[in-house]
C-alpha cells in the first residue's frame, strides 16, 4: 500500500529491538506541543504499528520506532501541517547481537523473559533522581558502580521532589520562575535519553515512576488537570518507549496522593497501556502501612492493565500470599533499605537487607536493594547515586549468581519439580527434615548466604531425609535433582 512511494528510497538498517530515529523540520511558532499533531504507521508484511512522534524544539521533530521483527519495514507519517505529512521511508531490520535480547515480558506468575526467550531475573535497586542534579561527573560514577554491581534493573523518576533545586525540568520553567505545564523540555529529556542508552549498554532495565507524592506544596504536579497528564504521558511515551530497556511505574507510592482516586490512577495505567505500541511492563507502587499488612492500600494488580505486582512492604515472607492472591509476578521494590537514616525505612543492616531478599526470592518473588547511608556526602544512593558503601551489594551478586543457575521451579507441580530452595534466616537448626519427590534423586546443598560459600553433602536424598546443620544463622538449602 503505502510503501509504494518509497520504492527505490535508501532504507536505514538496525538491529530488531533497535531505535530508528529520523528528524523533520516543522513550524516552530506558538506551541507546537499542543497545536501540532505528528503520527506514524510503520508496516511489515501485513501488520501495521501506530506510533506518535513529538517535537524536539528548534523547529525539529522527531519520529522514533522499535521494530521487533526482521525483514523489510516501511512507514508513512501523518500530521496536520503540512511539512510532517506523507513523509515515506523504508527500514532493514537485521537479527540482534550482542546483550540485544529485545523487551522484557512476563512470562507466568513466577518468571520473567526478555522477547527472545532469554530467561530474566530482576534484581533492583533505587535511584530516584540519580540524573536530576546537573553533575556529570556524579552520573558517571553511578554507572561505573552499577557496572560493577550486581543490579539489573533501576527505579528512577521523572519528576522532582519539592525540596529539590534541580537543573532542568520535564516540563518548560524552573522552581524560581515558575514551570509552564503546556511545554515541554527537550533538552531535560535528551539528558535523560543518554542515561537510558548507558542503561541499555549495562543490560540494565529502567523502571521510569511517571509520577509520585511529593511536590510538598512546590510544583503542583500532584494535581495536574487530565488533559495534562495525558499530554505529560504522551509526550513521555513518544520519547521514550523507542527504548527496549524501558519498563512504567505508573506512581511511587501513589496512596500518599490525596488528590487522585482509585479511579484516577486506573485512568493513567489505561493510558499508558494504549499510547505505548510495544507494550513494556506496567505497575503502580504502594506506600500506605509498609509495617501493617491488614492495612496496606494495594493497588489491584488483578486488573488487566497492570503486567506484575510492585510492592513496598517490609515482610517479605508475604510473598508466597501476594502469589496466592494474584498470579503475577511479584517485584518487592522497597522492603527498606540498608543504611543509618534516621528513617526507619533507611536503616536496616546489610544482614537484614539480604535476608528479607533471600525469603522472597526462595518464594518465587524479587525483592530490591536500596542503600541509604548519610554520611556518604552530597546525597544517598537512592536519591543519587555515586558509589556503595553496604555490605549486601556483593552477597546479592551471590544470590544471583545461585539463582541465574537454579532457580526454584514453582511453576511446577511438586511432584515433578527438580530444584528446591530453603531459607532458614535467622534460625539455626540443628538439622532439618524434608519430603522429597519419591521417583527422583537430589543432591544437597548447604549455602553460607552471608560468608558466600556451597558446600555439597556428600550422599543423595530422596523421599523422607533429614540433613546435619552447623547451627548457624542465614543458611539456605539448594535441592536439585540428579542428572
Amino acid at each position: 500500500m503505502f510503501s509504494k512511494d518509497a520504492i527505490g528510497m535508501a532504507a536505514d538498517t538496525l538491529e530488531c529491538w533497535g531505535r530508528f530515529e529520523r528528524s523533520f523540520h516543522g513550524p516552530a511558532a506558538g506551541n507546537p506541543f499542543q497545536e501540532i499533531t505528528f503520527q506514524a504507521e510503520f508496516r511489515h508484511h501485513n501488520r501495521v504499528v501506530k506510533t506518535e512522534g513529538f517535537y524536539d524544539g528548534g523547529g525539529i521533530y522527531k519520529l522514533r520506532f522499535m521494530p521487533d521483527a526482521v525483514g523489510a519495514w516501511s512507514y508513512v507519517t501523518f500530521s496536520n501541517c503540512k511539512e510532517l505529512d506523507a513523509q515515506y521511508g523504508q527500514l532493514q531490520v537485521s537479527a540482534p547481537v550482542g546483550i540485544n535480547r529485545g523487551l522484557v515480558r512476563v512470562k507466568d506468575a513466577y518468571r520473567f523473559t526478555y522477547s527472545d526467550g532469554t530467561p530474566y531475573l530482576p534484581f533492583g535497586t533505587t535511584l530516584y533522581h540519580w540524573f536530576h542534579h546537573g553533575d556529570e561527573e556524579q552520573e558517571q560514577t553511578t554507572l561505573g558502580t552499577l557496572a560493577a554491581s550486581p543490579f539489573n534493573k533501576v527505579r528512577m523518576c521523572i519528576l522532582p521532589t519539592g525540596e529539590m533545586k534541580p537543573s532542568m525540568l520535564a516540563f518548560a520553567g524552573n522552581r524560581e520562575q515558575g514551570v509552564d505545564i503546556q511545554q515541554f523540555n527537550p533538552d531535560f529529556f535528551a539528558h535523560m535519553e543518554k542515561r537510558l542508552d548507558d542503561l541499555q549498554q549495562l543490560g540494565i532495565e529502567a523502571d521510569i515512576i511517571l509520577f509520585h507524592p511529593y511536590d510538598q506544596g512546590v510544583w503542583g504536579f500532584e494535581q495536574l488537570e487530565p488533559e495534562v497528564e495525558e499530554a505529560y504521558l504522551r509526550y513521555v511515551i513518544a520519547r521514550l518507549s523507542s527504548y527496549r530497556n524501558v519498563w512504567w511505574s505508573i506512581a511511587n507510592e501513589f496512596d500518599f496522593n490525596i488528590h487522585k482516586s482509585m479511579n484516577d490512577w486506573d485512568r493513567l495505567l489505561q493510558t499508558v497501556q494504549r499510547l505505548d505500541p510495544y507494550g513494556h511492563l506496567r505497575s503502580i507502587h504502594n506506600g500506605t502501612k509498609m509495617y501493617d499488612y491488614e492495612r496496606t492500600a494495594f493497588y489491584d494488580y488483578t486488573k488487566p492493565w497492570i503486567t506484575h505486582q510492585s510492592i513496598q512492604h517490609w515482610d517479605t515472607s508475604w510473598t508466597t500470599s501476594w502469589l496466592d492472591r494474584c498470579d503475577k509476578p511479584v517485584v518487592i521494590d522497597e522492603c527498606c533499605y540498608e543504611g543509618d537514616s534516621i528513617r526507619r525505612w533507611g536503616n536496616i543492616s546489610g544482614e537484614e537487607l539480604l535476608r528479607r531478599i533471600w525469603e522472597s526470592q526462595i518464594r518465587g518473588g524479587y525483592a530490591s536493594h536500596g542503600e541509604a547511608y548519610e554520611g556518604q556526602g552530597g546525597g544517598t544512593w537512592i536519591s543519587r547515586g555515586g558509589t556503595l558503601v553496604g555490605e549486601s551489594p556483593k552477597r546479592i551478586q551471590f544470590l544471583r549468581e545461585l539463582m541465574e543457575t537454579g532457580q526454584a521451579d514453582l511453576w511446577e507441580l511438586e511432584s515433578e519439580r527438580t530444584c528446591f530452595w530453603i531459607y532458614l534466616g535467622l534460625s539455626r537448626p540443628g538439622y532439618w527434615e524434608l519430603q522429597l519427590p519419591e521417583h527422583r534423586v537430589f543432591h544437597i546443598d548447604l549455602i553460607d548466604t552471608w560468608e558466600m560459600q556451597v558446600e555439597r553433602f556428600p550422599q543423595t536424598y530422596c523421599g523422607s531425609c533429614k540433613v546435619t546443620l552447623p547451627g548457624k544463622s542465614y543458611l539456605a538449602l539448594r535441592i536439585t535433582a540428579v542428572a
